[in-house]
């Protein structure tokens, strides 16, 4: 047995994953550490899948009527539940996604933040009190769980955006299922095991199948997204995968909320901080082998400064420890799979036949680890604004290109179909709040003197301008896993009507 897998099994046990889950599937589940199998799950099917939806349905008509505040509290105890296996989970997500520890465990952080915003939120679920224009009315709003949210994650955040999502659907009376990727499914049971022990905390208030996973490929991800008892579908993944979730939850009359694929930007004007800029930069480019959707992949630069930024970042990159991400020291991972560097190989040669000039983007490591995928970051001179550079290749790729307008900046900035983060770094005041007025970034998070990437609890995470601004997380984005009703109460003695008509009986 390889280190690597008897290290996996140890993890799993102690998060208290039933080890007949791992075995008999028809999913290999293979680390990008060094590419070995891990584990065979199940691929469900339609039937399966909706079998998982009628149960969670039924969990959601006892759940809505349970106090929030005391929704809140399983909440709490989730959070518990997470603080006490933090180190097995953090470490469970850098096996399987390939992130280093340090990201595996702040990606697990996000999980206890979001669980604690949930808790204060579940006494903070608030409706307006709207003035009537009859005498003796008061109108206000209320709002109401919606019912069963699907939520659909994707490799690079394998446990954290199902926190967002489920945390804060709980607290709203809503029933979860749960795709995680086929890619990462791992860290999806051993999620599912920490909640169970905090359902079994919080004791019988709390139905059984309140949260429920769905293990499988295209078709399983297919049978919740077109399930009519599921009221919201939130996705998080490509653009692609966005483009075909939308209209086929729309065509039910679903809601839909979408965060996908950035192709994010960061602009760097004569003021800036070169110092701060760098790191930046090399932080968000390369964090997570660039495969965050926060992940900087084009740089916009003045001309008076291009040439010594470019050359930094160039001397950043090749400093830059690659390796295994469970090891003391490493910043860089591996790419998920073959089919990413694949795809990341084909977007430099198509970036150098439109005239840009790599540096870096080589596999590395092959000796050590001949079926995973190591790669320095590339770092491209593009001529321009390219086919290439408004497509999002989900590695450690950055576009670098120049300007000499702040306007030209701007809208090379927004001049991309994707919109989720954008950052300037610069000390001139007027630069910062133009580009985060109306007329500068378009994208759902916009930064000065910080890179694209990083998101706290708090600010409801994305935004982006491709989907029209689903936003998850914190904030009011509550209010999308709700139904909003108006109710009119009349304590007067009379109904009024149109001017003119009466009912007397």
């Amino acid at each position: 047995m390889s280190s690597i897998l008897h290290q996996t099994q140890s993890v799993l046990d102690r998060l208290g994953v039933d080890a007949s889950l791992l075995r008999g599937g028809v999913i290999t589940v293979r680390t990008p550490v060094d590419g070995s199998a891990l584990a065979h799950v199940a691929d469900m099917t339609k039937p399966e899948v909706d079998a998982i939806v009628a149960a969670a349905r039924q969990a959601f008509v006892t759940w809505r009527d349970v106090p929030a505040p005391q929704r809140g509290e399983l909440v709490r105890l989730l959070g518990e539940e997470l603080r006490a296996s933090k180190e097995q989970l953090g470490q469970l997500v850098s096996i399987e996604a390939g992130k280093i520890l340090s990201e595996g465990l702040g990606e697990v952080q996000e999980m206890i933040d979001i669980c604690d915003f949930a808790v204060g939120l579940s006494r903070q679920l608030y409706g307006l009190t709207i003035a009537s224009e009859r005498p003796g009315h008061r109108m206000m709003e209320t709002w109401h769980p919606l019912g069963v949210v699907g939520v659909i994650t994707a490799f690079n955040f394998p446990v954290a955006v199902w926190a967002w999502n489920a945390a804060l659907a709980l607290v709203c009376g809503n029933a979860v299922v749960w795709k995680p990727s086929e890619k990462t499914p791992l860290c999806a049971l051993a999620c599912q095991a920490i909640f169970e022990r905090a359902l079994k905390r919080f004791g019988d208030k709390a139905p059984e199948r309140l949260n429920q996973l769905v293990l499988g490929l295209r078709g399983a991800g297919e049978a919740l997204v077109d399930n009519p008892e599921v009221a919201l579908v939130s996705a998080t993944g490509s653009t692609r995968m966005g483009r075909e979730v939308g209209p086929r939850v729309a065509q039910r009359f679903g809601r839909s909320l979408l965060e996908l694929g950035g192709n994010n930007a960061v602009i760097v004007t004569p003021s800036a901080d070169l110092d701060l800029a760098v790191r930046g930069i090399a932080f968000a480019a390369v964090g997570t082998a660039g495969q965050r959707c926060t992940t900087t992949r084009r740089l916009i630069v003045h001309s008076s400064v291009k040439d010594v930024l470019v050359s930094r970042l160039k001397t950043a990159f090749a400093k830059l420890p690659i390796g295994n991400p469970l090891d003391q020291g490493t910043l860089v991972g591996p790419l998920i799979d073959l089919a990413s560097y694949e795809g990341m190989q084909k977007a430099l040669n198509n970036a150098k036949a439109e005239g840009g000039v790599v540096s870096g983007g080589t596999r590395v490591l092959q000796l050590e680890y001949s079926q995973a995928y190591y790669v320095t970051p590339a770092l491209v001179e593009m001529p321009g604004q390219t086919a290439t550079v408004c497509h999002e290749t989900f590695a450690p790729i950055l576009y670098v290109l120049t300007y000499e307008n702040f306007e030209d900046a701007i809208a090379l900035q927004n001049g991309v179909p994707q919109g989720l983060s954008s950052a300037i770094f610069s000390n001139d005041l007027r630069e910062a709040e133009t580009f985060l007025a109306a007329g500068g970034s378009d994208c759902g998070i916009a930064n000065v003197n910080i890179g694209t990437s990083g998101a706290e609890i708090g600010g409801a995470f994305g935004g982006d301008k491709e989907t029209g601004g689903g936003r998850e997380s914190g904030s009011d984005s509550w209010r999308a896993y709700m139904r909003r009703a108006t109710n009119t109460v009349n304590y007067s003695r009379e109904l009024p009507l149109a001017q003119g008509v009466r009912f007397d009986f």
